[in-house]
């Protein structure tokens, strides 16, 4: 019998969905799709002091910007206390996790000790049973932790999604502490049974966490649970090759929303970083699904590298309707004072997108024909418009206000005859043609502007300057 594929993605709730994150759950989302499988979403909130339901609500709206539908969840974990408290009672039970008394500050002498020594610091197994040890007598003014009581021989091993074989010398590990002295159960012990219960077969996660994986195999194994296959992918670096943080711009994914950028371009760039299908750059959702393998994803780190992100999302922006567009630009538009229903957006759209890199682009670029008109300052007023730029303006727009047809193939060919009648070249009129009617030495086709203002608005702000 086939078993179904699940994975999952589990981020704790202590800020922004960020863009390792994000990538990592991109990953195990197209892993679980192009298996046919099950995409599992859980929120890790054991960490009660730094979660938040602010922050919750960021990776959910982040995860539903990018497009990743889950099948399953969000599961919550601290709503698992109970199972977890209870996988805890069968551990103690079957001998492997112990009560250990000794206090945080006896813990640290150990490891101080150790160190001194030449040692790796950890914790000594002063309260770890063994046969014919003595334990030391109970302390009545503490309540124990518990902890796991990890082989001290042999060796860990998995073959890793992306890394290949790793293995660890189990006594390399320590005795993991799996419920504090409050009787809540830890981080590594809570991601083991939750994946258990939830039969993840699969767990694609940031290689910050292979070293977790030693600890969590020996626990699953102590269980009688099923261990999952593991894939650690390298970290995300900025453009200078450092880890990628704040000090390199936006790191939240909805940060990105707002800046301007598509959710099918993030998706595309962020599945090149660290994953490949030949020298392919530029792909659907649906061939990234197709074609996702996780024996192509990078053994080494990825470099964020914000111009390429730029060029993808302008060839998507590019590939986009119009009227999508204008519907995605119309919200921005209004952000920045101006009325997006003043003029055809649609086309304005379709004159701005050939040259744009974001949604942002487009809303600066279309301020032109819906938002107050502001002159040039004077300084640019001077420089351009200057006599002989007056005359070729006069005559364009004597031409202008006898035209029965106002668009872009009739203004053209009304700019060439004017320059042909005074013997000029296109930046002669060009130039004070943008000045005089947008307020701006540089726009799109000039034409194509003038079309899209309306003849009265072009004739009048043309008559200002005559």
């Amino acid at each position: 019998m086939t078993t179904t594929i699940r994975t999952r993605f589990a981020p704790s709730p202590t800020g922004y969905l960020h863009l390792g994150g994000a990538r990592t759950a991109l990953f195990s989302w197209a892993f679980a799709r192009h298996h046919q499988g099950v995409f599992v979403l859980r929120i890790e909130d054991t960490d009660l002091e730094r979660s938040t339901p602010e922050a919750v609500e960021a990776i959910l709206k982040g995860m539903d910007w990018l497009g990743m539908q889950t099948d399953e969840g969000p599961f919550y974990q601290m709503q698992r206390n109970a199972r977890h408290k209870e996988a805890i009672a069968q551990l103690l039970e079957s001998g492997h996790a112990y009560y250990c008394y000794s206090s945080p500050e006896e813990v640290e002498a150990m490891r101080e000790k150790a160190r001194g020594l030449g040692l790796k610091p950890r914790y000594d197994g002063t309260w770890r049973p063994e046969a014919g040890k003595t334990l030391p007598t109970i302390p009545t003014d503490r309540q124990p932790v518990i902890r796991f009581k990890t082989p001290q021989s042999g060796v860990t091993s998995w073959e890793d999604m992306v890394k290949g074989r790793i293995t660890i010398a189990n006594d390399e590990l320590d005795d993991l502490i799996i419920a504090r002295a409050d009787g809540t159960p830890t981080y590594n012990f809570c991601v083991v049974v939750d994946d258990w219960d939830m039969a993840i077969t699969h767990v694609i996660r940031g290689d910050d966490h292979v070293n977790n994986t030693p600890r969590q195999i020996v626990i699953l194994e102590a269980l009688g649970a099923q261990v999952p296959v593991y894939g650690h992918v390298p970290m995300i670096l900025g453009p200078d090759g450092e880890k990628l943080s704040k000090r390199h711009g936006a790191v939240s994914i909805l940060d990105y929303d707002l800046q301007g950028y598509l959710p099918e371009a993030m998706v595309n760039y962020l599945a090149r970083l660290g994953w490949s299908h030949g020298n392919d750059e530029i792909f659907s959702v649906e061939q990234f699904i197709e074609w996702f393998d996780a024996k192509n994803l990078s053994r080494s780190a990825s470099q964020w590298d914000p111009k390429k992100l730029n060029w993808v999302n302008a060839h998507y922006i590019k590939q986009r309707s119009n009227a999508d567009l204008a519907a995605l630009v119309a919200p921005r538009l209004e952000a920045l004072g101006a009325d997006p229903s003043a003029t055809d957006l649609a086309a304005v759209m379709d004159l701005l997108k050939g040259r744009a890199e974001t949604l942002n682009d487009l809303a600066q670029g279309a301020l032109m024909f819906c938002s107050a008109f502001q002159a040039a300052p004077t300084e640019l007023q001077a420089e351009v418009l200057t006599d002989s730029a007056k005359a070729l303006l006069a005559d364009f727009a004597q031409r202008a206000a006898a035209l029965t047809t106002w668009d872009t193939p009739t203004l053209s060919a009304t700019i060439k005859e004017t320059l042909s009648a005074h013997n000029a070249k296109m930046p002669q009129l060009g130039i004070p043609l943008r000045v005089a009617v947008t307020g701006q030495k540089q726009t799109p086709a000039i034409d194509a502007v003038l079309a899209l203002l309306g003849k009265d608005t072009v004739l009048t702000r043309l008559q200002s300057h005559l």
